[in-house]
């Protein structure tokens, strides 16, 4: 099976050269993309010959990173995308749990929520809170059972992402994919993964940064998904929801959980 790992990436000269040297020894190809950095990113990726590299002029926003990753995966042919994020919060030790997963789902998310490990995180109130309520209206919405809406480590057939039409250019852009993939069939897994926090200091910024506003603007993301997701087409004998229902252990109870916030339009797993 060939598999490609993704990382967008924006302002991340703290982690970069760590998570990409960690990434390459779990993952025979490494995919950057650097959403218009102004900090030294650019130049550290110079550092790491042979990886893949997209490179955007202007901060574009997490989603859009995300579906250049997609495409790049579909056109070059590989078999499966893993996702992660840049900022510490992913083990890549972890990629080869995601990829055999990937044998009996058409995409594999990491959950949070599904078991308690012993470094796990506390994370703010508001966060896990939205994180909370935004999953449950997925679940009620799509006929799902997703623990975590919003965890950017992720396996994708690519098959699958041929099928979708990702445009949501921010932090939103899961709650889309999880529309999109509801309505075209897609058997959907989770596996759990630690709730890691290297810098909780980290703002959303601009308006996303009020509780209130990011909770509204996921709903409208979601809202939009909804109506335009009667476009996509299911496979042949496959009803639109089929197979979607995420296949899970029992959850553990775990206080305090939820997603890690980015920069400017980098939230993969920002509730």
């Amino acid at each position: 099976m060939r598999f490609l790992t993704a990382i967008p990436v924006y302002n991340e000269e703290k982690h970069l050269d760590e998570v990409v040297r960690a990434t390459r020894s779990w993952s025979p190809e490494v995919l950057v993309v650097d959403d218009g950095s102004t900090d030294q990113t650019p130049a550290l990726l110079g550092r790491h010959p042979g990886i893949h590299v997209i490179r955007h002029a202007k901060n574009e926003g997490y989603g859009v990173g995300l579906a250049d990753a997609f495409r790049f995966a579909v056109d070059r042919k590989y078999d499966v995308l893993v996702t992660m994020d840049c900022d510490g919060q992913h083990e890549p030790k972890r990629i080869p749990e995601l990829v055999a997963a990937i044998e009996a789902a058409d995409i594999v998310s990491g959950s949070r929520y599904l078991t308690c490990f012993d470094l796990d995180s506390i994370a703010p109130e508001d966060r896990r809170r939205i994180n909370v309520e935004i999953t449950q209206l997925i679940n009620r919405l799509l006929a799902l059972r997703l623990t975590d809406a919003f965890c950017g480590f992720k396996a994708y057939r690519t098959e699958a992402l041929a099928r979708m039409r990702i445009t949501e250019p921010g932090y939103g852009m899961p709650l889309e994919l999880w529309v999109q993939a509801a309505r075209l069939g897609l058997r959907i897994r989770e596996v759990p993964v630690p709730l890691i926090y290297l810098d909780e200091e980290r703002a959303f910024g601009g308006s996303l940064d009020d509780a209130t506003r990011r909770l509204a603007y996921y709903r409208e993301v979601i809202d939009r998904a909804m109506r335009e997701a009667d476009d996509l087409v299911a496979p042949p004998g496959r009803h639109p929801r089929a197979g979607a229902r995420a296949s899970r252990p029992r959850p553990r109870a775990h206080a305090g959980q939820a997603g890690h916030p980015k920069n400017k339009q980098h939230a993969g797993e920002a509730p």
